[in-house]
């Protein structure tokens, strides 16, 4: 009887879950924050500064890691839970019984405060899949983290399961096939080898992504192939639908320490109560040649070199300056990339300075590594254009991830079946 009642409140609780997760106004299937004051938001394989959140369907001690800081100071009841998704990023027909084993929530239970720092926060960590909570679907995921209840989210983090015997798949990027296009964009040009899935109708079950960078926004979804060749498909097409800008290196910069100035770091200083970095100035190239530079494709990695113990990182009030000899009249300009979770954030939008004849912008981010760029948004569009301030070169040096799903004929749902990764040479 009790085995009984126990089973029945799994399937009561799976069905509150979905049904408020579906019902919440502001909630979205995409890497968001909900609520102020958390910030650092990274998920990523476990053990890793930087990765794409990719676990195995039975991958054993294969796990993905969760981290953020908690600027409030007020206590929080945080769970998590997983929700299904089809290959374009809507909400499965499944319960969540169907492709989680265990419970469908649990609590964060692992967290520490700051250590010796001026900004004060709570840092969460979470592992998983765990022995409470893992996964027997293969596709994409959303995780969510909520106060208390699926009601109170605070953030949402897309991630991927991939089949533990997964399909082969081998791509290259280079410039685009369109003439036009040849020296400012990037073309990513791929096949798959199904084996060991038995493809039916391809053309509707069989779809591909590309992924530049840490960037959701830009990403091509939803490819058919084009042909197919003793059972390899290819998904080489010269059209343009699977080809990017190219947009330019990413500038770089270092607050890892604050006893002297890091890489590009004109000056750090103590001011309003608050540690104070200012960034070497920027200079608008949309028509500028090619620069080579180290990249890392526009991640970061949080870092205190003063200080070995960890949660010693600060939070320091970053200035960023922009000169420019193009007008900004039709839309604003943004600093763009992990630092800002990858989001358009009002607090990293460029106001013009009319004594000092440049652009600027400051807000508070964690010391670390960091790559970084200008991005334009036109008025009344949600389009990000990273080449307008920036330029856009073929010769960049990106990073794509290729994701492909299948999903078989009577099956409810896409499941991951290949992923691949190429960069430019």
């Amino acid at each position: 009887m009790m085995i009984r009642k126990y089973g029945l409140f799994l399937c009561l609780l799976c069905v509150c879950i979905m049904a408020t997760a579906q019902q919440i106004a502001d909630f979205q299937i995409e890497n968001k924050v909900y609520v102020d004051g958390v910030r650092s938001v990274k998920l990523r394989p476990a053990g890793q500064h930087i990765g794409e959140p990719i676990a195995i369907l039975n991958g054993g001690h294969e796990q993905l890691e969760l981290d953020f800081d908690d600027l409030e100071t007020d206590d929080h009841y945080l769970k998590y839970t997983f929700i299904h998704c089809t290959h374009d990023w809507k909400i499965s027909d499944m319960n969540q019984i169907e492709y989680i084993s265990g419970f469908n929530e649990d609590m964060i239970e692992e967290y520490d405060y700051s250590f010796n720092t001026i900004v004060s926060y709570t840092h969460y960590h979470l592992l998983f899949p765990s022995e409470n909570m893992s996964f027997t679907k293969s596709g994409n995921y959303l995780l969510l983290v909520y106060d208390d209840t699926p009601e109170h989210p605070v953030l949402t983090r897309r991630f991927m399961v991939v089949e533990d015997v997964p399909a082969m798949v081998q791509g290259e990027v280079h410039s685009a096939s369109d003439v036009q296009d040849r020296f400012t964009r990037q073309e990513v040009d791929f096949s798959v080898s199904p084996a060991p899935y038995v493809v039916r109708n391809p053309a509707m079950t069989l779809h591909a992504t590309i992924k530049q960078n840490g960037r959701w926004d830009n990403a091509i979804c939803g490819l058919t192939y084009r042909s197919v060749s003793n059972g390899v498909f290819s998904f080489d097409f010269d059209d343009g639908r699977n080809a990017f800008d190219g947009g330019s290196e990413f500038h770089t910069f270092d607050i890892s320490t604050l006893r002297s100035n890091g890489d590009r770091i004109v000056s750090v200083d103590f001011a309003h109560r608050r540690n104070q970095a200012y960034v070497l100035m920027d200079e608008a190239r949309p028509y500028g040649a090619y620069e080579s530079r180290n990249t890392m494709h526009g991640a970061c990695v949080y870092h205190n070199r003063d200080l070995s113990n960890p949660f010693s990182e600060d939070y320091v009030n970053t200035y960023f300056t922009l000169q420019s000899k193009y007008p900004f009249e039709n839309g604003d300009v943004y600093v763009f990339g992990e630092l800002t979770d990858w989001q358009i954030k009002d607090e990293a939008r460029l106001h013009y300075n009319p004594t000092q004849h440049y652009w600027e912008t400051d807000f508070p981010i964690k010391q670390g590594i960091y790559n970084y760029q200008y991005v334009y948004v036109p008025h009344g569009s949600d389009k990000i254009d990273a080449s307008y301030v920036e330029g856009s070169h073929y010769e960049t040096h990106n990073q794509y991830l290729i994701l492909v799903y299948f999903k078989e004929e009577g099956s409810s749902y896409d499941r991951l079946v290949a992923v691949g990764n190429c960069t430019t040479h």
